[in-house]
């Protein structure tokens, strides 16, 4: 009890540090629960999508059990009475997820079966059936006729049900009776089978039709007693084939439970053989549980490495707070030691103090984790939150156990100085303080210099591709989102922000040295009193550091993400929406007549855009056509290296009706096709020939000005100079040594079409000139040289609008759509991987509570510092300094360390992003990478930081006056030494 008497009084008269202490363990707990409650939460979102995606089939969650006779091997009853038990009992326990649907059936050898009465049955047709057994039945079935089988047998004779279908195919009627010829153990045995009644499936669909319903076209089920008791206990009939088959509720597993439902399945094969052989697992959710944990890996690495820094500057900041608290009462830690007080009481205080609040922080910090869980699920960009459905985010073992290891790190990290300094005496205290002035121990062994030379060596493997080769399986749109992308980085901001701290005393003192003539007395003072105590402004100028290095950088990282992903592609589809049409054709080789046409028409509608690079070859039919040849026609004409045929002539539908369509902005036609290219008589290969109107293309199409060595608009302009003007890539004029002015030939549908080159360019909206070679023309002069082909329709759409309703209105217009490309839809679909949004996210949050700590340790430092100088201050005044030179002062001292590593932080942070960022892309698509990656900086994202640092500033500043205002030169000089 008197223990914790002192340990309250000492938190109340220290309960600024202990606030800002356990305010930092609050966020340590908070950030760290959040990343595996949002890995949780994403994870069953996948298992959502997966469940959707795999409705067609078996659910998801699906566990089938089969037994199978193998030559003359026999199921003993007790064993499948053991295996039955087992599988109804103990395996829904070990699974331990709901059951939506539960089949049992058993089965014994088929044979051909013949009517009792050949009178009313044919006897000459052949019926190979089997009788078997289902589970509950009744529930999942409608009569048509009849009833379910009776469980009793009557007169010898067993009552079962069939199939509807099974009627018509085995020509069966309600009342026939028939033999059926098994072997049992005393010899073979003849049945009499009497059909009750058939049936169709309430829900075909149904996961309980497992087998699906051709397989019960030949069977004969009877009732579950029957079977047992009758088939296979009296007349001992051997079984031939027994399934069990659940469908599990996976949608609220987590991750916690992954590893252990993996081993329990992997055990239920041995379980399984060891209660009844040959009976094994023939279908189970194994597999996308390997693929579930992969992800929930993937995404937790991932998350945990973008956070790491953020993470450490936390436990960075509670250890620098406890360093304060420490340094504060080191003198009566001292005194205590000197006047009996044990190490071991001096350590039990400490860790007390640490444990309750780190007890505390436990507590409450998951709550907030849970709501920072659901913020990284509802980001959309780097601090960008945007109402959408949330991610089921719970509380999980998981998260808690990461909760009480970083309680753990922060107690260890507070407590280790406070056994230092418990097992020193006062002497030992006097010493230390004599030698205060020593540089600290990361100088002395040039750790600053050993991590600039990691940092180095990092740099050099992303430069050639070692380290960004290894995959991770996670994307962000195609941008491969490599861990190390985010923890060299602020492993350099690190070590160059320690490096200028070693650097940072040796200026002061030049500066010093350098005016100590002509110096005003206050800015003498600050820098003397700077370099004589640079080591005590190491751990603030370290946080500001890291906080605005890591925010600059983190900042910069989402925003090259986000716009990159965006714009590559914008770039791909060119456009807003593009539609591909059904035209109608009519071959020469044909009757001209509204089936004909519809049925080329349809067939070249769906070809062009397969041809164009959709997947749009799916021939739905002309107008009038039956669609069976469009079909045809669209394979064919999907292939991308085939020509249109020229005996296909097109009517091109109405082009104003796309113009005047609600929620269009502007519309242009876009020809698409490919040719073969000469180039002074010689055949350069094929090209891809884009022919366009250059007016209405330069209201629909995407251009990013800076891909262009002059306006975009100007190359549409000397289109329209010269009706056979061509625009060809600077790829492609490099290697061939072609300039403005020269002529070259291109086949387009077997005619030979001249053109005249008038602009060379590297890149064009939706044109990849590394793969092939694009021909920018005007579609009207390629019309009026060779055969119209079908094009493509590009929509500018104005803000908001759907595309459901313009293609509906299309219908009615009676134009019939092949394909629709709607980049919107993409973007959308991009922003909701979980991917994406954990790393936007996690580096959102994580600069939030960076800046949260970085703002509450200034405030504190300084609060401290000026408080452990009053003495100091005191002297000053009394020596004649003007309070208005002493706040001078120690605002120029505010200057020389906040305001500097302030600068510092950003500086360094859009370094290291100019020098890693590149590295965002893969080994994969460095080189294929269109448009051009490039390093973004958000004047937004500048503007917040400044923000904070002007909120720091000021605040810093308005403590200082406070001080200042507060300090009675009579108080503060006195003799003896400060506490």
């Amino acid at each position: 009890m008197p223990m914790l008497r002192f340990l309250f009084r000492k938190m109340w008269n220290t309960r600024w540090l202990t606030l800002s202490t356990l305010l930092g363990l609050i966020m340590a707990v908070a950030f760290t629960t959040s990343i595996p409650m949002y890995a949780d939460g994403s994870l069953k979102r996948v298992v959502a999508k997966s469940l959707e995606e795999k409705s067609s089939g078996l659910p998801a969650g699906s566990v089938l059990m089969r037994y199978q006779a193998v030559g003359t091997e026999r199921a003993g009853l007790d064993e499948l009475k053991d295996v039955n038990e087992y599988i109804g009992q103990e395996i829904p326990k070990e699974i331990g997820f709901p059951i939506e649907t539960f089949a049992k059936s058993y089965t014994i050898k088929a044979a051909q079966i013949t009517p009792v009465d050949a009178s009313k049955v044919d006897p000459s047709k052949r019926r190979q059936m089997a009788l078997t057994s289902w589970s509950e039945l009744n529930k999942h079935v409608e009569w048509s006729i009849g009833q379910m089988a009776s469980d009793q047998v009557q007169n010898g004779i067993l009552e079962a049900v069939v199939l509807d279908e099974a009627l018509y195919r085995n020509d069966l009627h309600i009342g026939d009776v028939f033999n059926y010829s098994v072997s049992g153990a005393g010899g073979s045995q003849l049945l009499k089978v009497k059909i009750v009644g058939s049936f169709k499936p309430q829900n075909e669909t149904d996961a309980y039709w497992f087998q699906g319903l051709e397989g019960l076209l030949n069977s004969l089920i009877v009732s579950d007693d029957v079977f047992m008791k009758t088939l296979l206990t009296e007349k001992k009939i051997p079984l031939q084939l027994a399934n069990w088959y659940y469908a599990f509720d996976l949608r609220d597993i987590q991750t916690s439970q992954l590893s252990p439902l993996d081993h329990r399945l992997e055990r239920l094969d041995i379980n399984l053989f060891q209660k009844l052989k040959n009976t094994k697992v023939d279908v189970s959710f194994k597999p996308m549980l390997a693929e579930f944990k992969a992800q929930s890996l993937q995404m937790q690495i991932l998350l945990f490495t973008l956070a790491a820094p953020m993470i450490a500057m936390v436990f960075y900041y509670i250890v620098m707070n406890a360093r304060q608290s420490l340094d504060r009462q080191r003198g009566v830690i001292a005194t205590l030691r000197s006047r009996g007080g044990s190490t071991k009481q001096i350590i039990g205080i400490y860790f007390l103090e640490g444990l309750l609040l780190g007890i505390i922080a436990l507590v409450v910090g998951p709550f907030m984790g849970w709501f920072m869980a659901k913020s990284i699920g509802s980001s959309s960009g780097f601090l960008t939150f945007v109402d959408r459905k949330s991610i089921p985010v719970s509380f999980t073992k998981e998260a808690l156990l990461y909760g009480g290891l970083a309680v753990l790190i922060a107690i260890l990290a507070s407590v280790i100085p406070a056994i230092l300094f418990a097992k020193a005496s006062i002497v030992n205290y006097k010493q230390l303080l004599a030698r205060s002035d020593r540089s600290p121990l990361w100088q002395r062994w040039f750790i600053d210099i050993v991590l600039l030379g990691v940092v180095g060596y990092g740099f050099y493997l992303f430069d050639q591709r070692q380290v960004l080769s290894v995959q991770t399986g996670l994307t962000t749109d195609q941008l491969q989102v490599h861990p190390l992308l985010f923890f060299v980085p602020a492993l350099s901001i690190f070590a160059l922000g320690l490096f200028f701290l070693r650097v940072f005393p040796w200026l002061l003192r030049f500066f010093g040295w350098l005016g100590r003539r002509f110096l005003p007395v206050p800015l003498y003072l600050t820098l003397v009193q700077l370099s004589r105590s640079a080591k005590s402004y190491y751990p603030l100028m370290l946080l500001l550091i890291l906080t605005l290095g890591l925010g600059v950088y983190n900042s910069s990282a989402a925003r090259t993400i986000d716009l990159n992903s965006t714009e590559r592609t914008l770039y791909q589809y060119g456009t807003d929406v593009v539609l591909q049409t059904v035209w109608e054709g009519f071959s020469d080789d044909l009757p001209k007549d509204p089936n004909a046409g519809g049925n080329s028409g349809g067939a070249q509608g769906g070809g062009s855009g397969g041809n164009n690079g959709g997947n749009a070859g799916s021939g739905n039919g002309g107008a009038g056509g039956n669609g069976g040849q469009g079909g045809q026609g669209g394979q064919g004409g999907g292939n991308p290296g085939e020509e249109t045929p020229s005996k296909i002539r097109y009517v091109e539908p109405p082009f104003q009706v796309f113009r005047e369509l609600e929620g269009v902005q502007a519309a242009a036609r876009v020809l698409q096709t490919k040719g073969n290219v000469v180039v002074s008589g010689k055949s350069t290969g094929q090209g891809l020939v884009m022919g366009i109107d250059n007016v209405d293309f330069a209201k629909v199409g995407w251009f990013r000005p800076d891909l262009f060595p002059a306006p975009p608009y100007q190359y549409l302009n000397l289109l329209g100079s010269y009706e056979q003007a061509v625009i060809i890539p600077s790829n492609y004029a490099s290697k061939y040594a072609l300039k403005a002015g020269d002529l070259l030939s291109i086949t387009i549908s077997q005619q030979p079409v001249e053109f005249v080159i008038v602009g060379i360019l590297p890149y064009w909206p939706s044109q990849y000139p590394d793969q092939m070679p694009f021909f920018i023309t005007n579609l009207d002069y390629v019309y009026d040289q060779a055969p119209i082909v079908p094009y493509e329709v590009w929509l500018k759409m104005k803000p908001d609008a759907k595309v459901a309703p313009i293609v509906a209105a299309l219908q009615e217009k009676g134009i019939e759509l092949a394909s629709v490309k709607d980049v919107r839809n993409e973007l959308i679909v991009q922003k909701k991987l979980p991917a994406r949004g954990g790393v936007f996210g996690i580096l959102s949050l994580g600069f939030l509570v960076s800046v949260f700590v970085s703002l509450i340790g200034y405030m504190l430092y300084w609060f401290f510092n000026l408080s452990s100088r009053v003495v100091q201050f005191g002297v000053l005044r009394a020596m004649g300094l003007s309070r208005k030179q002493l706040t001078g002062m120690l605002l120029l001292e505010q200057g020389f360390t906040a305001g500097l590593s302030i600068a510092l932080g950003i500086a360094i942070g859009k370094l290291t992003s100019y020098f890693f960022l590149p590295f965002l892309q893969t080994s994969q698509n460095v080189k294929t990478q269109v448009p051009p990656f490039r390093v973004v900086f958000d004047s937004k994202d500048t503007y917040q930081l400044y923000f904070v640092v002007a909120f720091m500033m000021g605040t810093g500043a308005l403590l200082l006056f406070l001080h200042i205002r507060r300090l009675r030169v009579h108080q503060a000089v006195k003799l003896g030494e400060e506490k």
